[in-house]
């Protein structure tokens, strides 16, 4: 069994898209989770998340592909478009998700504001 419910979720949703399915059910959910899926949402790839008592629903939206990062590398601001380049398939084309002091941040925004941080997952 994972400690990682950031993994085990984004693992599950891959899953499910490869299986043709729209949505899942997890009961392991974190506020990093949720704060990983609201970005998601905000660029489409996750149309819609809720929590219902102990139980986290997740549809997924126009999501190719969505993977935690392990290990979780620290980053500077220099070397983000080093990583865009390793986990993204093009360059503007989908996000990397930053843990940074500010917060969880897209690679856009963390560049924009000159932020480095500790990557999480991407999603494209």
């Amino acid at each position: 069994m994972s400690q990682d419910v950031v993994a085990d979720a984004l693992n599950q949703l891959m899953n499910a898209k490869k299986a043709r399915k729209t949505s899942i059910q997890t009961n392991k959910y974190s506020k990093l989770l949720i704060s990983v899926l609201a970005l998601g949402k905000l660029k489409g790839y996750i149309k819609d998340y809720k929590l219902d008592k102990k139980v986290l629903h997740i549809e997924a939206g126009k999501l190719n592909e969505c993977k935690a990062i392990k290990p979780r590398f620290t980053v500077t601001v220099a070397e983000i478009e080093k990583y865009e380049k390793r986990y993204l398939p093009a360059k503007g084309f989908g996000m990397l998700i930053l843990s940074t002091s500010k917060g969880l941040l897209t690679n856009e925004t963390a560049i924009e504001k000159n932020i480095g941080g500790c990557l999480i997952a991407y999603m494209y």
